[in-house]
């Protein structure tokens, strides 16, 4: 089984790539849903991050209170680190024990989505890496539309991770989501095309065409 990674900036349309792999047949680890999982009540997480950030992170119902951890540590670089040094390992950790179990089911290949692969230098662990990307102004349209944000507020968010244009530096394939749905997923299917022959996996198992056979080729980089 091949782990391979799949990342970009906040609304920069990881998660609709994701859902075109996953409609490909490729399994996704979505590190968000771990990210949930590690913080659900009664975890060790939990525990950890309202210890560590204040009970004010908590839901009346004694869940995690996500828009409020948000509104800290985006505006607060050392809360922000304070998360991440509890919560990543436990992430990780969970997360490998899902592809260890992929592993044993037999998936040839399976993509590890996250949004923080190259801010955590964890790049070259997850080879090829797809880094979706689209301009700082779609992003900020997309945040106002989705969050309900204030476009100071989508600012703060988008520049709390590294820019696009450092995560694209070190990608081996981009897709660019700045055009019509229609355009990302053909863009997608095309990376996951260049996925398959870097890791020589059967390009028909997840009914694609080879390379040169499809309209237009992946940015490879």
């Amino acid at each position: 089984m091949h782990l391979f990674g799949l990342t970009g900036g906040i609304a920069s349309g990881k998660s609709t790539v994701a859902a075109r792999f996953r409609a490909r047949g490729v399994p996704v680890i979505d590190a968000d849903e771990l990210a949930r999982e590690v913080v659900a009540p009664g975890t060790e997480g939990l525990r950890a991050v309202v210890e560590a950030l204040g009970p004010a992170v908590l839901t009346p119902a004694g869940a995690l209170d996500r828009q409020a951890v948000a509104r800290i540590v985006f505006s607060d670089d050392a809360a922000r680190r304070t998360l991440n040094r509890i919560t990543h390992p436990l992430i990780t950790r969970l997360g490998m024990e899902r592809a260890a179990e992929l592993a044993r089911a037999g998936e040839p290949l399976v993509c590890y989505e996250a949004a923080l692969i190259v801010e955590n230098n964890a790049a070259d662990a997850f080879r090829p890496l797809v880094v979706v990307a689209c301009s700082e102004e779609t992003q900020v349209a997309r945040i106002l539309q989705r969050d309900k944000a204030s476009a100071e507020d989508a600012r703060a968010r988008i520049r709390a991770q590294k820019s696009l244009a450092e995560k694209v530096a070190v990608a081996d394939f981009v897709v660019d989501t700045s055009g019509t749905l229609e355009q990302g997923a053909a863009r997608a299917d095309e990376a996951l095309a260049g996925v398959c022959a870097w890791v020589g996996v059967d390009f028909a198992r997840y009914a694609l065409r080879p390379l040169g056979e499809a309209p237009g080729e992946p940015q490879l980089r």
